[in-house]
């Protein structure tokens, strides 16, 4: 027998970390050949390493989580696929026809967008291009695009001039994401910019929805945008850390947590 063949995954797991290490990135098809395992074995090592914070999945494969960068928009948007979907299904239903509703940055936020399709007489401003696109196949919702500098790797609009366009209105409430979270209940970003964009969001909402996976509490990010305190409802995939459940509920927190919520894909 392939000595790789016979290598249990107690040996598998340092040497994945290590080809990580070096290429920044391993795909299950790649790893699989080298281990002469099937993909499943890969997927469900993959998915080992990612509980423990090791490794973050992405759409084929997985990467090395990072402290202050993030990884690359497309490669988020695989992360976490199916739960991302009954996340924002969870949230859409909460969002009544007739409001005024303001959506950030994220692949998260974009999975709510897709789930308003069918919502009537919304009125959306978001600094995020990608929802604006997403709604105009819809019909009975409004669209303003809050301007700003455009972040090329995202499609999201930044700065001091998208902070103005914010504070011109005051909304039903806004949908929002965030890179990570630590079991305080702290909402963390990577970018100075998007979180003071994020911070007058909150500011001018009269609600606040935050669309998390379980996934942001395996992440660290430097800046901090503000505190679980000041949302009104979490929609996440995965029960809350015990301490932390029990301060939602003293702070008021709604907890929704998806149901049907799959893994990564």
């Amino acid at each position: 027998m392939n000595r790789r063949s016979a290598m249990s995954q107690a040996f598998r797991l340092p040497e994945i970390l290590e080809i990580a290490r070096a290429e920044g990135k391993v795909t299950v098809e790649d790893l699989a050949e080298r281990f002469n395992v099937t993909v499943q074995t890969i997927r469900r090592d993959l998915a080992e390493l990612a509980e423990l914070g090791r490794l973050e999945r992405v759409h084929g494969g997985a990467v090395l989580p990072s402290g202050v960068s993030n990884i690359g928009y497309e490669e988020r948007r695989g992360l976490n696929r199916s739960a991302k979907v009954a996340i924002a299904k969870a949230c859409a239903r909460e969002i009544p026809d007739g409001a005024s509703v303001f959506m950030n940055i994220g692949t998260s936020t974009e999975a709510v967008a897709r789930e308003l399709l069918h919502h009537k007489d919304l009125l959306v401003v978001t600094n995020n291009m990608n929802i604006a696109n997403i709604l105009v196949d819809n019909p009975d919702c409004d669209i303003i695009v809050a301007g700003g500098m455009v972040r090329r790797a995202d499609g999201g609009l930044v700065g001091t001039l998208t902070m103005k366009a914010i504070e011109q209105f005051k909304f039903d409430l806004a949908v929002i994401g965030c890179s990570a979270m630590d079991e305080d209940g702290l909402l963390l970003d990577f970018d100075i910019q998007e979180v003071g964009v994020s911070q007058t969001i909150i500011a001018q909402s009269r609600r606040v929805f935050l669309v998390a996976d379980q996934s942001k509490f395996k992440r660290n990010a430097p800046a901090r945008i503000a505190s679980l305190q000041e949302v009104d409802a979490l929609f996440m995939d995965h029960p809350l850390p015990a301490k932390l459940e029990r301060k939602c509920r003293d702070w008021g927190v709604e907890v929704h947590i998806a149901e049907d919520a799959g893994g990564a894909d």
